[in-house]
């Protein structure tokens, strides 16, 4: 497997990312390809490591470790060794529908627990992945492959995100016919209109739907479930459904000025960014960061793309307001191998806005006390207490727009009050467990962020092949109660 000892011998790289700089004056995609020589030269730092942690798939310490989809990690890596590019594709096809969306927007958790990482630099898995998929598309390899017979059973899929699609796929690959119905106006979900271009761009996801289509899944946009059809007209006329919505209901922080203008939540934000982009839309002037102070409340990825997009729009300044504290430079005993590193980087869009105003727009432990507004009902500053400190320390911030991106709180309610599902105090369906993702209603399945919460893309699309699985499974054990 590789090269004996290339795990030491070879230097880890990544993908090259343009000049930050210079990337700020556009939307492409930030990384750049890697040459093939140094993609197999990357490739055989990968060790016959016995047992791969890289594609365990589980949660440690509440931390995603491997990859959740089981990708066959070792053996495309060992085949793009030896150049053998069409067999890894193969290989990769296996188990991931769409290598294209986990290669630029997944955090490679299967880097984390890359047994090569425990005594070196774990292998340049995503990488890898992505010279894989971006070979595959230039050779004509991933062409549409429709079933080559139906087994006459309909299935609705409520919603186009990634695991929604990986449903339909997997539905659609058995023989079953598959609607997806998507209540934006495009689909894609997330990958269209919540993730900005500079990670993924738009074409990306376009082709992919195109390829599903030419497979003979039917896209239905602009329907809302519930609205536009009902359940009923549902039942009546699929055999089963599937809802993959997402958990598209945000946090919000419920404090002293919350309804000042200028206050947005983070999701409303990059959709605006994304639509102007995708239509030429005009920016409403809320929307539009440009000669703006804004302050971004909350320290996740989402955070991250808007002030990515903030900068983008040629914003005055960003600061990105933490709860926790700076992640340690390397792994504490807390955190051992094989699980998630939780260790400070400096990634793309902090990388930016550093370059940009000359410092990390990062700011810890703060917590955002009261908004301020002026005489026109519009936000001018934030005052700030301490997570850390026991004392009182207050501090005021300027702000002309304030996003909120504190995470989600689950699927949004009517839908899932329509069809009659329960969910947890956490926004999640209940009663779909992994075994069969069947609600509390017979024939009615829930996947990805809708039943398990907001979490990474490779999980939606885990969800969305067993959550496929399970349906077949049913209705297969429908068909024999029938035939007696």
């Amino acid at each position: 497997m590789g090269q004996l000892m290339g795990f030491l011998n070879i230097e880890k790289k990544n993908q090259k990312e343009r000049n930050p700089l210079k990337r700020t004056k556009d939307w492409h995609e930030y990384r750049e390809a890697m040459p093939e020589t140094e993609v197999r030269e990357q490739a055989a730092r990968c060790m016959d490591c016995g047992t791969p942690y890289c594609q365990i798939g589980t949660v440690l310490n509440r931390g995603t470790s491997g990859c959740p989809i089981h990708n066959l990690i070792p053996e495309w890596n060992d085949l793009v060794y030896h150049g053998l590019w069409k067999e890894a594709y193969d290989r990769l096809a296996k188990t991931n529908n769409f290598p294209e969306f986990t290669s630029k927007a997944c955090p490679a958790p299967c880097e984390g627990s890359c047994t090569a990482g425990f005594i070196s630099d774990p292998v340049s898995i995503k990488s890898i992945e992505r010279a894989i998929i971006d070979r595959a598309f230039e050779e004509g390899w991933v062409v549409p492959k429709p079933p080559l017979r139906r087994t006459g059973k309909k299935i609705a899929v409520i919603g186009s995100g990634p695991a929604g699609m990986a449903c339909a796929d997997q539905l659609n690959k058995i023989g079953h016919t598959v609607t997806v119905f998507e209540r934006s106006d495009r689909a894609g979900g997330l990958l269209m209109y919540g993730i900005p271009s500079m990670k993924i761009e738009k074409n990306v996801v376009d082709r992919r739907i195109h390829l599903l289509e030419s497979e003979g899944i039917v896209f239905k946009t602009g329907v809302d479930v519930g609205r536009d059809i009902t359940e009923s007209e549902l039942k009546e006329n699929f055999d089963a459904i599937v809802l993959c919505t997402g958990a598209g209901k945000h946090r919000d922080v419920p404090i002293e000025g919350r309804d000042l203008k200028g206050i947005l939540p983070a999701m409303d934000y990059l959709t605006a960014s994304n639509r102007h982009l995708l239509y030429r839309e005009s920016l409403k002037p809320d929307f539009d960061a440009s000669g703006k102070r804004v302050i971004v409340i909350g320290g996740g990825d989402t955070g991250e793309d808007c002030v990515a997009t903030a900068v983008r729009q040629g914003c005055k300044s960003v600061v990105q307001f933490g709860k926790h504290g700076r992640l340690p430079g390397q792994r504490t005993a807390a955190n051992p191998w094989p699980e998630n590193p939780r260790v400070f980087s400096v990634d793309y869009a902090y990388e930016e806005a550093e370059e940009l105003f000359g410092k990390d727009p990062r700011e810890y432990y703060v917590e955002t006390k009261k908004f301020i507004g002026d005489a026109s009902g519009h936000v001018q500053s934030l005052l700030t207490g301490s997570f850390k400190s026991e004392t009182e320390e207050q501090k005021e911030w300027g702000a002309d727009m304030v996003l909120i991106a504190i995470g989600f709180r689950g699927a949004e309610d009517r839908l899932f009050d329509d069809f009659k599902i329960e969910k947890d105090p956490d926004g999640r369906v209940i009663r779909a467990d992994e075994r069969n993702y069947q609600t509390s209603r017979e024939g009615i399945f829930a996947a990805g962020d809708a039943r398990r919460g907001a979490t990474l893309i490779v999980w939606a699309i885990e969800e969305g092949r067993k959550a496929a699985a399970a349906v077949d499974l049913y209705l297969d054990q429908k068909l024999s109660l029938l035939n007696g």
